[in-house]
């Protein structure tokens, strides 16, 4: 247990999350990320999943119809993961997003293991009940909430098939 008032290594970069230049600069390391995860099999990430919960979801391009990968924070629901489209706080959802509800079948990877997942966007009142969780894992969520104006951050139930 850390003493009332240190700063811990979670704590740091949740609250780096909430600055919008550090939010831009996150956003665009995303490429980054998902290239170091495949080369690694998924066992590192450039933030270590000590410090915060990631996996690498699959989803199939609704245009392209091709595999697109990208990592995300997750929040484990029982059995399922709870995945938030916040595309960091940016006026439009994030692709995944829009892939997810053309072919909700997908694939997760967390550290090396992957499982299929079907995904279903969450109702507002079951995205309003989880929203405590997810700012206790991501309290960045809150500032990208209030960047997005008028868009609707949406949340996604991803169960093991």
């Amino acid at each position: 247990m850390t003493p009332r008032g240190t700063l811990t290594a979670t704590s740091l970069l949740q609250r780096m999350g909430t600055n919008k230049t550090v939010s831009q600069v996150m956003r665009r390391s995303v490429p980054l990320d998902r290239s170091i995860a495949r080369l690694t099999g998924g066992r590192l990430h450039l933030v270590p999943r000590a410090l915060l919960p990631q996996l690498i979801l699959t989803t199939t391009g609704r245009r392209s119809r091709q595999p697109r990968t990208t990592p995300l924070i997750y929040i484990e629901d029982g059995n399922d993961y709870i995945v938030v489209a916040s595309n960091f706080g940016q006026n439009r959802r994030p692709a995944w997003s829009y892939n997810l509800e053309a072919t909700p079948s997908a694939t997760i990877t967390i550290g090396s293991q992957t499982q299929s997942v079907h995904a279903q966007r969450l109702s507002e009142s079951e995205r309003t009940a989880l929203w405590p969780r997810a700012i206790a894992v991501w309290p960045a969520y809150r500032d990208y909430e209030q960047w997005a104006d008028e868009r609707t951050i949406h949340f996604y139930r991803l169960e093991p098939t």
